[in-house]
């Protein structure tokens, strides 16, 4: 097992106290790795529990959807840590086993389209378009905002961009599931 170049702040951390009790309010009593390598930078963790806090608990955007988006995301740029936080909600908001494991094949030719409902889809695509070319094609756009409607297609896209800065940072500092080891 390797040294990680940037260890984990303590589980028992403790100051700064409001932040780390907001954190811990948030994450239901107990601090996950990513907030341990976050709580490096008091302002860089404040910013982030208010922001993706937001992004988690207070759209109006389908919990399916949100958490397809962040799964998506977690495949498509090798964020391991990233699917095994964000799977378990997926399927706990409709997803399913074989959902989540098509997620899995996300942006592959054999991605099976077929086990998702036409918006889900759409929202597989926009994840796959926005990660790996940044550009979205218009048609695509147009499908998701006359089935979402403004606010949720402008949420959707907002969780896609976030969880594509949240897998940078996890993969950058080697950030991995509580009950995994450093790779």
């Amino acid at each position: 097992m390797s040294e990680r170049l940037i260890p984990y702040q303590p589980m028992d951390l403790a100051e700064p106290a409001d932040l780390v009790a907001a954190i811990r309010q948030r994450r239901g009593g107990q601090f996950i790795n990513l907030d341990r390598m976050l709580l490096h930078s008091v302002p860089i963790a404040e910013g982030w529990n208010h922001f993706i806090g937001g992004v988690r608990n207070h759209l109006s955007l389908d919990p399916k959807l949100r958490e397809l988006a962040m799964c998506g995301v977690a495949v498509l740029n090798g964020a391991e840590y990233e699917f095994f936080h964000h799977a378990p909600p997926f399927k706990k908001a409709g997803g399913t086993q074989a959902q989540v494991d098509a997620l899995r094949l996300i942006g592959q030719a054999h991605f099976p389209h077929e086990i998702f409902s036409p918006v889900e889809r759409d929202a597989a695509d926009l994840t796959f378009q926005m990660t790996r070319n940044i550009q979205v094609e218009p048609a695509l756009m147009k499908r998701l905002q006359a089935a979402l409607g403004n606010t949720n297609t402008v949420e959707l896209v907002t969780v896609i961009a976030a969880y594509n800065m949240v897998s940078r940072f996890l993969i950058a500092l080697d950030v991995n599931p509580e009950d995994h080891p450093p790779a």
